[in-house]
């Protein structure tokens, strides 16, 4: 099985932390990583394990770098059933209402499709001490034991 890591980012952060998670979940096999903007949503293959990596934008969006692949998602509707997915949000605590909307937004959509989310949703938070990386690499650490071990 396939590693295939997706990233929807606006200022960039999410894709050093997909960088990150690559690095860890390399050691499991075969593992790629790609920007949502370049992603076809219809590309997605069940039989792969996928790690999205999602920040939160605005008003509780999506980042810009995640719409194009999350409208493929709205418009094509793929069968998703059968496809495992881990999530890794990045957002700020200092906006209670919408923190880590991103990911949930992308999950909810996924999980609609027929994909199951396994293990913890990870949720960073900008305004607290640990780094994104820091926290990606544990995080990763746990899935790839978890999941792909």
């Amino acid at each position: 099985m396939a590693v295939v890591i997706l990233y929807g980012s606006e200022g960039g952060t999410s894709e050093l932390v997909a960088d990150n998670i690559a690095d860890v979940l390399g050691d499991y096999g075969d593992t790629s990583l790609y920007d949502m903007m370049e992603f076809d949503a219809g590309d997605l293959d069940p039989a792969n394990f996928h790690v999205i990596v999602c920040s939160t934008y605005g008003e509780g969006e999506l980042p810009t770098g995640a719409e194009p692949f999350f409208e493929g998602l709205e418009e094509d509707e793929p069968d998703l059933t059968g496809m495992q997915f881990a999530l890794f949000g990045l957002g700020d605590k200092v906006y209670e209402e919408t923190y880590n909307r991103g990911g949930e937004i992308m999950a909810a959509k996924l999980i609609a499709l027929g994909a199951v989310q396994v293990g913890e949703h990870g949720r960073h938070d900008g305004s607290g001490s640990v780094r994104p990386k820091d926290q990606a690499e544990e995080w990763a650490k746990n899935i790839g034991e978890e999941f792909l071990g």
